[in-house]
Formats: structure tokens, sequence, C-alpha cells
């Protein structure tokens, strides 16, 4: 077939360009599977220089496998706030925990065993198993999917599990047994930095340019073809910012559901006016003092978008506790309680000016 002669071209060029053109990451070329695995859950859905200091700021306070495993949940989540999908790190933990009991705190050479811990799909098996290990295993990610849809002009929609496993075949097909790592990579970052997506690809920078089938007909923008998705369901919210002049109220969420277990300002759906909202500020117990509007804010999440319209409310001294509820102290909220990015535009409301509290 047309499409394995081309991919069987690529390996030489390919290994060669990343040879001279692979970025410096804190997390590459150190030989080590913790690394690997806690840098690939980080970079999903996450830009690479957005990743580095998250890294970096986790491995120095978890620096191995038994530091993740036994880490009080309240730190991993605060290590892991504004990456997002906090579920990917709570996985991380269990998997820290079952490695730590079936493997000696070390992960598992075998692409199989990695594939059987939470949070671990093929890709980041693939990942840890051809970087760190040199397992001729593919790590087909996305940027892999669209550098292949692209060479061969393939189609067919990546948003089917069919699709994907077709071309992770492929890609383990013509994987060079003596360099797994870092063909995998050099994919990765071809797509990362030169094949870029929505139709930006440098390709006058591309070693395999000649071998492209999307190029030669000037079609690059039609890879990879996704089906469109369903629209997003709008919720909208009014976020309360109650405090008085050194607490603010906090709630924790729910432990399962979105954001799950995570800390936010209390809400209410749908859109309140002043009257509404002062009344439910009192139906927790507390005594209301003034009131002012902040401004909306939104956040979207995979399936849902938050239109977030809110009030700033000081109150009375928060000192009775009410079942329930945080009070927190100001300065210390954004160093102790992983409050997700949804709510970050809130956030500033806390930094009152002194003439503000009078």
């Amino acid at each position: 077939m047309m499409e394995e002669n081309i991919l069987r071209k690529i390996s030489e060029p390919l290994l060669a360009w990343y040879e001279e053109k692979k970025r410096e990451l804190p997390w590459r070329d150190k030989n080590n599977a913790y690394y690997t695995w806690v840098s690939e859950i980080m970079l999903q859905q996450t830009r690479v220089e957005a990743v580095k200091p998250y890294f970096t700021r986790f491995i120095q306070e978890l620096p191995d496998i038994k530091a993740l495993a036994y880490c009080e949940e309240k730190k991993l989540l605060k290590l892991w706030e504004g990456l997002g999908y906090y579920n990917r790190v709570r996985n991380m933990q269990k998997a820290a925990l079952e490695v730590c009991e079936k493997y000696q705190g070390e992960l598992p050479a075998d692409y199989e065993d990695l594939l059987s811990l939470p949070g671990i799909g093929s890709y980041t098996a693939g990942a840890i198993a051809s970087i760190a290990y040199g397992l001729p295993v593919p790590a087909v990610d996305g940027n892999v999917f669209r550098v292949v849809c692209r060479l061969t002009e393939n189609g067919a929609d990546v948003s089917k599990q069919s699709v994907r496993r077709q071309i992770e075949q492929q890609v383990k097909e013509i994987i060079p047994a003596a360099r797994a790592g870092d063909f995998n990579q050099a994919l990765m970052e071809l797509g990362a930095v030169v094949c870029v997506p929505n139709g930006q690809a440098r390709c006058g920078e591309c070693p395999l340019e000649a071998f492209c089938q999307a190029k030669k007909n000037d079609r690059i923008q039609e890879y990879p073809y996704k089906a469109p998705k369903k629209a997003r369901t709008i919720q909208e919210k009014t976020v309360l910012v109650i405090q008085d002049g050194e607490k603010v109220v906090l709630k924790k969420r729910p432990e399962k559901g979105l954001l799950a277990g995570l800390y936010e300002f209390p809400n209410k759906a749908g859109v309140l006016d002043q009257k509404t909202a002062l009344k439910e500020v009192e139906k927790m117990g507390l005594l209301p003092l003034r009131i002012q509007p902040m401004e909306e804010a939104k956040h979207i999440f995979s399936h849902v978008e938050w239109r977030m319209h809110g009030y700033q409310i000081r109150v009375e001294g928060l000192e009775r506790k009410q079942k329930k509820l945080i009070y927190a102290d100001k300065k210390q909220v954004q160093e102790k309680y992983a409050i997700p990015s949804a709510f970050s535009a809130f956030i500033k409301y806390l930094n009152l000016k002194e003439e503000e509290e009078k």
C-alpha cells in the first residue's frame, strides 16, 4: 500500500532532524520513567511552555513514586492546581500506590503492565515503555495523528477508536527497534513545532515534506479529520465571594463528579439579583453588610460551559462555624486550597484595598 511505503521512508530523515532540532525540556533525556510519566500526564491538553514550571515544582516536592503515593491529597491537588482535570493526578496517586505494592516503587518495563495501571492509556504506556525503557511500541498522541494523517492523506475520523488503533498499528510497524524512544519523541516533536494544526504547518522546515501527500495536493488544512462535536451545554451560575476583613467563605465540592474534592466559592445555579443573593447569604447563617457586583466570567470544560455572574459580599465577622462552610484566611487561600481555574477570575476580589474594607 502507498501509505505503508510512505511511512517506511520517514525514519532516517526524521531522526536526523530530531537530533539537530529537539527542544531542551526538563524531563527529556533523563532516562527516568517517573519523569516521563509525570510530564506526559501534565502535557495532556496543556502546552509545553506552560507545563515546565508545574513539572519542576511537582518533582521538587514529590521526587519519586513513593513520595507521590503517600502525599497528602490536599497538597497533591495544590501542586496540580492550574493544570485542570484533577482526576488525572488522583489516578496517578492510585497508580503510584499500586507500583509501590506490586513493583517495588519502579514503573514496570512492560507495556501491558503499564497499561493496567490506573489512568495510564495506550499513549502514556507507549511513551513510558519506549522513552524510558526503549521498547518498540507506539506512543501516538494528537501530534502524531496529525503528522501521519497528513503524510498519508488519511481522511478517516480520528475521533473513532478504530481509526486511532489503525494508525497506532501503522506507527508500530515502522519503529526502529534500536531507537524507539527517539523515534516516538521525534514524531511528537514534529507535530508540536512544525506540522502544527489549523493549516499553519511550517512545511518548509519539515524533514518529511518530500513524502507528504497532503502537501503535494495542497490539502494540509483538511487533515486530520474529526467529526463535529456536539454543542456544549451552557450553565449559568452566580458566584458569591463572601468575606469579612480577614477570612473568605469556601466550600469543598463533592468527592465525585466535576472538579471533585476541590474548593470553590459558594455558588448557585442561575442568575441571581442582589436581593436573592443576599437571601442566600442569610440562609448560610451569615449577616451581610454590603454587596457589589463582580465582573462576569466564563469557563469552558469539554462538555459544558459555565457562564458566571457574581457578587462580592461583605459580612459581619466570620467566627461561628457553619456546617459545610470553610472560613479560610484570605492570605492563605492560594497557598493552601486547591481552587480550580474555573473560579480564577474571582480570586482578585480577595485583595480588598484598605479603604474598601472600612
